[in-house]
Parts: C-alpha cells; sequence; structure tokens
C-alpha cells in the first residue's frame, strides 16, 4: 500500500509502509545497491587513473593557470596581478615619502613675542636675584652666590635654621609679610593662566619661585603642628635709629659678604601675617594640586596658620618693632576676608567661606565706608583683592543662600572700584603723562599701578568668560575692553611709554635706570670683600650699577612724571618683591594673542554646590 504526499523538491512523494514489503522485495533491492555500487566505484578508479596518467603537457597547462596557495587554489593571472599591485603601490608610496621628506618645509612662523611677553621674562628674573641661601645652579644671575648660610642659626636667642626665601628690596632683609603676599599673587596669576606662562616658557620657572617662597615660609612656623603660638616674621634688622650699629641698613655690602648680625623678630599674636601667610600656602597649594603630598602640606600649613591668625588677634607691626618703619600694616580684617577666602579655595571647607563673606569682617575691613584708599590694592590692603576674588566665586559657582547677599555686595563694589579706575571718572588723579595716582601723589606709585592693572585685566577675562559684554557705572555701560585699555595704557607707561620716554624696568627697552637702589646689583663681584662701611663708596658712586638686576621694577616717577636715576634715592631707585610680583601678574595678563583665564582650576578642591534654600517667609497675619 503506498501514499502519496508533496516532496519538498517538487513531484510526488510516495511513502511505502514497510510491513507490506516482501522478503522477495527486499532482496531485489540489495541486488541493485550492490550493483550501484560497483559502478560507482569503478567511475572513481576511472578518474583517478585519468589524474594519475595524464600526459606531461596536460599536467603543466594546469600548473601554469592556478597556483596552489595551501589553503586555497588561485589563478596565476589573478595572483600576479594582485602581487604586482601591491609592489608597485609600495614602491610609489616609497617614492612619494622619499620627495616629501627630501623637499625643504616652509613652516608658518610664529608671530614674534609681544612686549608684555618679553617684559615677562625679565621681570620674573628679579626674583632669581633676591634668593637667599644656597644659590641653584640654574638661577642664571651671574653675579649672585650662597649667602644668608647662618640665618637663624646664627641669632642665639632663636637657634633654627632660617636658610631660603627673598631678600626685600634692595637691601638683605626678610620681611615675611610682604613676601607673603608676593608668593600669592605669583600663585593667584599661575592659578589663573597657566596656558599664557606655558606660552612664554616660563611656567617652570615661575612655579619655582612660588615653591622656593613657599618652602620658607613653611620655616618660619612649626608648619607640622595642628596649633601654633608664633611665627618667626622677620630676619634682619632695618631701623638705623640706633645710630651706627651695624645692620642691614646702615651697611652697604653684598649679601654674600654679610657678616654684622641678623637677629629673628618673633610675633605671638600677629593675625594680619598670619592670615596672609595662610593666602599665600592656600593659593600655592592649589598651583601644586598634581603634586598631592606636598599640596596637602600647604593645606594644612596654611590651615595651622589661619587658625593662630583666629585664636591671637593683634598686628603684626604694632608696639613700634622694626617691621612698623618699612611694612606696618594697618589692620587684619582685610586679611581674615582674603585669607578666608584662599582657604575655602584650597580646600573646599564651607567654614572659611561663611568667615569670608560674613558682613561684620567686611565691614571691619572697610567694605562699607569707602576713603581715598578704597580700591587700592597693596601688601597691606587686600580687601580689593578679595572682592574680585569672591565676585568670581558669583559669577561662576554662584552658591546662593546663605552667601548671596554679601557676594552680591562684594560684586557691586568690584563694579564700582572698576569705574573708579577708569580716566572718564576723577576718583584718581593721573599725571600728565597719564598714570594713575593710587597713592595720590606719594612717592613709589608703581607698586601700586601694577596691583590694579591686573585686578582690571582679571575681571574683564571674568566676565568675558562668564558671557557678560561688561559692566555698568551707574547709567552708563563700559564694555569689558574699556578695562583691559586702562590695564595696557598703565603697564605701557611703566615700559617706557612715558614723557621720561624711560623704562622703569631695569634691561627693558633701550633706556632704563642704571643706579638701581640694590647692595648685590651696586657692588662688583671681583673677589673683593667690602666690609660694612667699606661699601659706601659704591652706593655714593655716580656711575651705572656694575651689575644689571635684570626685570626689576623701581619704585618709579613722581606725581610730575619726573625721575631721579640716583641710587642713594630709593623712593625713586628702589625695587621690591611686592611691587615685581603685581608687573609679573599684570603682564601675564595682558600677554598673549587671546585673552581668558582658566575657569575651573581655582574650584578644584571645592565640592558640587547645592545651595541651601533660604527659610521660608513669616506666616501673613492681618
Amino acid at each position: 500500500m503506498s501514499m502519496y504526499g508533496r516532496d519538498p523538491w517538487g513531484g510526488p512523494l510516495e511513502i511505502s509502509h514497510a510491513d507490506s514489503a516482501t522478503d522477495d522485495d527486499r532482496s531485489r533491492n540489495l541486488d541493485s545497491d550492490r550493483a550501484a555500487l560497483s559502478t560507482t566505484s569503478r567511475q572513481l578508479d576511472e578518474t583517478q587513473q585519468s589524474w594519475l596518467l595524464a600526459a606531461p603537457g596536460d599536467q603543466g597547462t594546469k600548473k601554469n593557470k592556478y597556483v596552489d596557495l595551501g589553503c586555497l587554489i588561485v589563478s596565476r593571472k589573478l595572483f600576479l596581478w594582485t602581487v604586482g599591485t601591491v609592489v608597485a603601490t609600495a614602491v610609489l608610496a616609497g617614492f612619494i615619502t622619499l620627495v616629501v621628506r627630501t623637499i625643504p618645509r616652509h613652516h608658518r612662523p610664529h608671530p614674534p613675542p609681544d612686549n608684555y611677553t618679553l617684559a615677562l621674562r625679565k621681570a620674573l628674573m628679579f626674583f632669581n636675584a633676591q634668593r637667599s641661601g644656597p644659590i641653584p645652579k640654574h638661577n642664571n644671575v651671574s653675579w649672585r652666590g650662597n649667602s644668608g648660610t647662618r640665618d637663624g642659626l646664627s641669632d642665639p636667642s632663636y637657634g633654627k635654621s632660617l636658610v631660603g626665601g627673598f631678600y626685600d628690596a634692595g637691601d638683605a632683609i626678610k620681611f615675611n609679610f610682604p613676601a607673603s603676599f608676593a608668593v600669592t599673587m605669583l600663585s593667584w596669576s599661575v592659578i589663573e593662566y597657566s596656558a599664557k606662562y606655558e606660552a612664554a616658557g616660563e611656567l617652570g620657572h615661575v612655579k619655582e619661585i612660588i615653591k622656593w617662597g613657599a618652602d620658607y615660609l613653611l620655616k618660619t612656623f612649626n608648619a607640622s603642628a595642628d596649633t601654633i603660638d608664633r611665627i618667626a616674621a622677620q630676619v634682619g634688622q632695618g631701623d638705623t635709629s640706633g645710630g651706627t650699629t651695624p645692620n642691614d641698613h646702615y651697611c652697604w655690602m653684598r649679601p654674600e659678604d654679610m657678616d654684622y648680625p641678623r637677629p629673628v623678630y618673633e610675633c605671638h599674636s600677629c593675625s594680619d601675617l598670619a592670615a596672609e601667610m595662610a593666602a599665600a600656602l592656600a593659593a600655592a597649594s592649589i598651583v601644586f594640586k598634581d603634586s598631592k603630598t606636598y599640596s596637602q602640606k600647604l593645606v594644612h600649613g596654611a590651615t595651622t596658620l589661619f587658625k593662630f591668625s583666629r585664636d591671637q588677634r593683634g598686628r603684626y607691626s604694632s608696639g613700634g618693632s622694626d617691621a612698623s618703619f618699612f611694612y606696618n600694616s594697618t589692620g587684619y580684617w582685610d586679611e581674615f576676608v582674603w585669607g578666608g577666602a584662599w582657604m575655602y579655595l584650597a580646600t573646599g571647607n564651607s567654614t572659611y567661606l561663611k568667615l569670608a563673606t560674613h558682613p561684620t569682617l567686611a565691614k571691619h575691613a572697610g567694605a562699607f565706608w569707602g576713603g581715598p584708599d578704597y580700591g587700592v590694592f597693596s601688601w597691606d590692603n587686600k580687601l580689593t583683592g578679595a572682592q574680585v576674588l569672591l565676585s568670581r566665586l558669583r559669577l561662576f559657582l554662584s552658591p546662593g543662600y546663605p552667601y548671596e547677599e554679601i557676594l552680591r555686595t562684594f560684586h557691586n563694589q568690584t563694579g564700582i572700584i572698576m569705574c573708579s579706575y577708569l580716566p572718564v571718572f576723577t576718583t584718581f588723579n593721573r599725571t600728565r603723562g597719564g598714570l594713575i595716582q593710587l597713592n595720590h601723589g606719594r612717592p613709589q606709585p608703581l607698586q601700586y599701578v601694577v596691583n590694579a592693572a591686573f585686578l582690571a585685566a582679571i575681571y574683564s577675562d571674568y566676565l568675558e568668560a562668564a558671557d557678560t559684554p561688561g559692566w555698568y557705572c551707574g547709567p552708563n555701560f563700559f564694555s569689558t575692553g574699556v578695562l583691559r585699555d586702562f590695564a595696557r595704557t598703565q603697564i605701557d607707561y611703566i615700559l617706557g611709554k612715558n614723557p621720561q620716554k624711560m623704562s622703569y624696568v631695569v634691561g627693558f627697552g633701550a633706556r632704563y635706570p642704571k643706579h638701581v637702589h640694590h647692595r648685590g646689583a651696586s657692588i662688583p663681584k671681583k673677589g673683593v670683600k667690602y666690609n660694612c662701611k667699606g661699601g659706601w663708596k659704591w652706593r655714593d658712586t655716580k656711575k651705572p650699577n656694575p651689575n644689571t638686576i635684570v626685570g626689576a621694577m623701581v619704585a618709579g616717577p613722581d606725581r610730575h612724571d619726573g625721575f631721579r636715576d640716583v641710587r642713594t634715592n630709593y623712593n625713586y631707585t628702589e625695587p621690591t618683591l611686592a611691587g615685581n610680583a603685581g608687573l609679573v601678574a599684570a603682564l601675564v595678563a595682558l600677554s598673549g594673542e587671546g585673552n581668558g583665564v582658566d575657569k575651573n582650576t581655582i574650584f578644584s578642591a571645592v565640592p558640587p554646590m547645592f545651595p541651601t534654600p533660604p527659610p521660608p517667609p513669616a506666616p501673613w497675619k492681618p
């Protein structure tokens, strides 16, 4: 019995039931299978024999037509064509490479450095000339050598090493107060403009200067402790009212030849100094944030110092101390605001931000009462710098409640200060040559001018980074470019665009001061040691200094644009650490082709902000 179905390949499919087949049928089928197998076997044998017995010519033909690659048999023509193409391509590529390498390249030359970059490189060299202690081999100031190698140890009442740091000015005294301000300013400029420093080839140099200063500050107190009760505020003595006693101002000697006593002055209640030192170490910790161990060391030192500044209130220069004759501090409240802001940026601890934005501190620092020096940023008064720094915080992080009210106040006050710098307003007088008189015609004006130029340039960059085209002075709107113009005109004056046609930065331009009030620069390095009074002849000579102190910004002209290049008149010709730090900061802000600050690095330690909502209003009552 059969059933028919559909063959999937087409045609009927016959299915036979096995139980219906007979033994004869199975026998016939088996005989048929054997016959088919025998036939197939004979066909295979014949095929193999035909391959084996093929004529030699036939085998050659097959070999010519195909190439056996082991796992693949391909046409000989295809194989030869492929190999030829690969070889030809390789030869062509090699030829092109050879031609490209032999043809001279015409690179587009980099634009020459602008004047600000050239001056920046020189201004940093001043710090090399001011180094105390063992001088590094790469210092690049040929007339300087090791000096002050017994500082601290030579004072029996102190007895610990205070080797290192920087000499303040034309003398060999080490004042922590202006030196700390210089470290803070340099650090701030690096945090904001590291790309510009790198483009100028000076990033490593300026960081080395900052570290040299910070390492010395760490020596002047017990930096490993959490609580301290004193700071070594000064090394060397400058007061000459005692008569003919040899000291750093009575004597005129190379630092390498000093043989007179160098006493150490300690302070036990010095809030202004401690808070400024804390600001310096905190700012430096952000500069060196990629060196974790060193950065943490700086933060710990800053924390200890700021705690000391809050616990032991007082001015470091009170009581007629030696420092009061040279760097007298008028108060410590501005350092609390300034130092608190830097401590917050270095640690992210909101306790410091609450302190820096406390209305009482702002009031005591003079934020609300103005005065003739309102808006003047200096080694003594840091309020204006703190206002700009905290305005930056509001522009980019906007921390909101409970900080917003005082931050908005600081932001508004910063705008007013920037207005006061503009020539259209008469807040500050100007010389006929255009130099702003921030110290109201008193001597040594340039240190204040460079700080204002830096603040104007950096605030302009802050506004641009926040996509803000300008700011209001009363009803009048001014673009950010106006601030940069102010900064440029002031720095250009210092670099030579003035009635004297003289650059006030030594070594920059064709004409600059040659009789700088500086002991090391004025005494030749000839292997001759001049004693305390023996160097007076080099102080009093009318000959130019034998050594050029490259990059030193002198004190500057008088209020009539006049300048006397006289070594004995320090009000004209003496450079300082604080003054040069402001100059470096202003120059780097103006240097290069583009504007722009690094928006984020300064906030690297600040955690994400989740502002606390303000408290709900009181219930309404009829």
